[in-house]
């Protein structure tokens, strides 16, 4: 895998994970909801063309799920991409209390 920096952005309602590689133009993304004290919605997730391959997007999911269990937030996956890392992974998602298994997510 590239060497991809994560950063989190956040505002009261709304949050987003960014991955950026230096010596490549573009960032990726998955964007989240916040839906209440201990529910996060994945909603969306993006990686440019100049990135793809990258697994960029599989880090983006992974710091949302290391944020949620650190903060005690489960994980609704509307987002096809992160939808379909919980059926690749179901591992990241057991045994990480506060997070709970949801349909559709961690």
């Amino acid at each position: 895998m590239a060497d991809i920096e994560i950063t989190r952005e956040d505002s009261p309602t709304r949050g987003r994970c960014v991955g950026r590689i230096a010596g490549i133009e573009g960032e990726a993304e998955l964007t989240f909801s916040k839906a209440g004290p201990e529910l996060l919605i994945a909603d969306h997730t993006g990686v440019p063309d100049t990135m793809r391959e990258t697994g960029a997007g599989t880090r983006l999911a992974q710091r949302l799920v290391d944020d949620a269990r650190a903060g005690g937030y489960r994980i609704l996956a509307l987002c096809p991409f992160v939808r379909a890392q919980t059926q690749r992974h179901p591992e990241a998602g057991r045994g990480a209390d506060p997070l709970r298994r949801l349909r559709g997510g961690w």
